[in-house]
């Protein structure tokens, strides 16, 4: 029989266990004390991130943060729950469709530094200028100098950023390939999710170390000390937000106020 501390038992009493107890099909009381922890981590995770805001914003700096991985590593899930309680005048969020005609004929990172935060303002991307270093070389979206141009200025590029008084903050989402599979078929029998599934999604398990191949050669040049990968191991999505909220509290020098280095937030 699986024993509880007073913490769990004072937990699981909770309005919010009580609903996802009596409400989610299938679930343990196990799956929900672990559900109820991630919430309470969640919220007061998202307490700081205002307070980061603020100090952004009271001290004129500017921060981009950057989210890549393969296809439906939760990105956009983790992007949803760092900005949910922040100011949306402060923040944007930047998720770059196919480049038009007139956008492939100009300098590659300038559709990006059109999106670039002023000043007390953050700016999110889902998907970056990343894409020419793996999406692109992969299913044939650029050519090989293009490919080569790009990863010869990145290093580069990214020195002019944080050389301008901006912090740079990098994620790697990473799941298996078997992760990907099941979040594929989950996609594909929703409903409501199902338009995010992709002529590019039906192809990556197909490429699957053809990406790893390229996204090997990416951390090889472009994890630099100026600007580092951050490598969120992403099969649980519960754990890859709140790590990566960790992660981007511990980057950007604000006042702190909870013990981050904590294994847990729960009060």
């Amino acid at each position: 029989m699986t024993k509880y501390s007073i913490k769990d038992l004072k937990l699981l009493s909770t309005k919010k266990a009580l609903v996802h107890l009596l409400t989610e099909p299938n679930t343990t009381i196990s799956k929900t004390l672990r559900y109820v922890k991630y919430e309470f981590n969640l919220k007061k995770l998202q307490i700081e991130l205002i307070k980061l805001q603020k100090w952004v914003s009271n001290n004129d700096k500017k921060v981009i943060v950057i989210f890549e991985g393969r296809d439906s590593a939760g990105k956009g899930g983790a992007i949803r729950r760092t900005i949910e309680h922040l100011n949306p005048r402060k923040i944007k969020v930047v998720a770059l469709p196919k480049p038009t005609e007139n956008e492939r004929s100009r300098w590659y990172f300038q559709r990006y530094v059109n999106h670039f935060p002023s000043k007390g303002n953050i700016v999110f991307f889902d998907r970056s200028w990343y894409n020419r270093a793996v999406v692109e070389p992969v299913n044939g979206f650029c050519s090989e100098a293009e490919y080569l141009s790009f990863m010869d200025q990145v290093n580069d590029f990214e020195k002019m950023i944080t050389d301008s008084n901006t912090y740079l903050i990098k994620f790697y989402f990473s799941i298996s390939k078997e992760e990907q599979l099941k979040r594929f078929e989950d996609i594909k029998d929703s409903s409501l999710k199902k338009w995010k599934y992709s002529n590019v999604d039906s192809k990556a398990q197909e490429l699957w170390n053809k990406y790893t191949y390229y996204k090997d050669q990416m951390f090889l040049k472009t994890n630099t000390t100026n600007s580092p990968w951050n490598i969120i191991k992403a099969n649980r999505k519960t754990n890859a937000r709140t790590e990566a909220i960790n992660t981007l509290l511990e980057k950007i020098p604000y006042e702190k106020g909870i013990d981050l280095e904590s294994e847990e937030v729960i009060f």
